[in-house]
């Protein structure tokens, strides 16, 4: 048993950190900094081991600054609000297009974009929408996230916790689309298939005055052309890139891509450089950052590997067993716990684990490893990915997107309640684990 003042101090900052941001009484990004903080100044941790760890992190913080970078470069030329607005004119008055225009336009934005940046760029167009014709926008929203956390699934590079756990498996972006994706596909279409019952307010709803919507134009047409042969030159390389005979990550991409786009920015004069860093989502990233320090301590002074014991005392050699009850344990946390420190803390514990059961070298715990995880492992590492990231639309602080959300919609004067969010969250969570459970059991089957 882990007894040792260090191993209990992490653990402790740990819990206190989760349970602050549950709370909703300090930003999380304020409670993860100073937990890390405490760690350092309590001498857990030095700050170098603490740059270390965040360090061992570089792609994830390269990926997500790379892709806000991107986004925000082109928000001058309005093409969001020109979406929003025709999806809501393609609707033709019928509630139930309009949740199938949701769904239509969020779910291939979140295949290719972190899911809670391309909430914070659709969801404020929203709340005015929907008020001008007569619908509620807090259901609108909450579909928005669930569809955003769903479509994470799709690729590789669509939500931060598949992101961590796929590349600490060291999984190409192409593997992920061929064996993977089918997965995030029936996560979408589980939601597909709820939406009547779940937002049947808005589904059965007939609105009119169509005409009185504003019409948003589009800005700079010449520049946007040009921004989006920069994404689908990002696309190309996310897809090629790790093929090439100089292999190229996606978290480089992401960074090309963010170098062109402040370059076609810049030269175009829609916008200024200090502008456009000046709206990249600091916070979040010194959240990831903070957070990856607090993990690290938990290894540094071996409570993961004492959790490591425990799991291989539980489950044994029986990987089947172990990544269909971590299917929904690890969905039943992140519906509690922010799914992103909680994969963060969950990858070197599986790791200890598959070393620990004599099923993986020593090796894989090495943070500089390439090499392949041996195949009968992986699905651990995939249930895990499917129950954090589904398990994140239980509640309303399982998901980063959710929280953004949440925002929006307290800017908009419509509060959302942790109980009103519960009333979609707990049926289209328990539906998404199940579904994951079925594809993580067809994945063991194929093996």
């Amino acid at each position: 048993m882990v007894t040792n003042f260090p191993a209990l101090l992490s653990l402790a900052v740990f819990i206190g950190v989760i349970a602050l941001i549950m709370s909703e009484k300090i930003h999380l990004t304020v409670a993860a900094f100073l937990g890390a903080l405490v760690l350092v100044f309590s001498h857990v941790i030095t700050l170098k081991e603490g740059i270390d760890y965040i360090s061992q992190s570089y792609a994830t913080l390269a990926l997500f600054f790379g892709v806000m970078v991107l986004v925000r470069a082109f928000e001058p030329t309005k093409i969001f609000e020109y979406l929003a607005t025709q999806m809501v004119l393609l609707a033709k008055g019928s509630g139930k297009l309009l949740v199938l225009g949701v769904i239509g336009i969020t779910t291939p934005i979140c295949a290719v974009l972190p899911n809670a940046t391309t909430v914070m760029l659709l969801a404020p167009l929203i709340p005015p929408i929907a008020e001008e014709i007569g619908v509620d926008f807090v259901p609108l929203l909450i579909l928005m996230v669930f569809v955003a956390n769903s479509a994470g699934l799709l690729t590789l590079v669509g939500d931060p916790a598949t992101f961590i756990v796929g590349s600490s498996i060291n999984i190409t972006f192409n593997e992920y689309l061929f064996k993977l994706s089918f997965g995030g596909l029936l996560a979408v279409l589980s939601i597909l298939a709820i939406a009547p019952f779940l937002f049947r307010s808005i589904w059965n709803r007939q609105f009119t005055h169509l005409e009185d919507l504003p019409h948003p134009q589009i800005n700079h047409p010449q520049v946007l052309m040009l921004g989006g042969l920069i994404i689908a030159l990002v696309l190309l390389f996310f897809v090629i890139g790790e093929t090439l005979p100089v292999p190229v990550t996606p978290a480089a991409v992401a960074l090309l891509g963010a170098g062109l786009a402040l370059l076609l920015a810049h030269q175009s004069k829609i916008d200024t450089v200090p502008n456009i860093l000046r709206d990249v989502d600091w916070s979040t990233l010194i959240f990831f950052m903070s957070t990856f320090v607090i993990i690290g301590s938990l290894e540094k002074t071996g409570v993961t590997a004492y959790l490591a014991q425990l799991l291989a005392v539980l489950v044994g050699k029986n990987i089947a067993f172990g990544s269909i009850v971590l299917v929904f344990a690890v969905g039943l946390l992140s519906s509690v716990v922010p799914n992103i420190p909680l994969v963060v803390a969950m990858v070197p514990l599986l790791k200890q684990y598959v070393v620990n059961i004599g099923m993986a070298g020593s090796e894989v715990l090495s943070p500089d490893f390439a090499g392949q995880f041996p195949p009968a492992v992986l699905p651990l590492f995939y249930a895990m990915m499917f129950g954090a990231t589904l398990g994140g639309n239980g509640t309303l602080v399982g998901a980063s997107s959710n929280i953004v959300a949440a925002g929006i919609s307290e800017q908009h004067g419509r509060p959302i309640s942790f109980h009103r969010f519960l009333r979609y969250g707990l049926p289209t969570m328990a539906v998404q684990l199940v579904v994951a459970a079925v594809f993580v059991g067809w994945l063991l089957w194929q093996n």
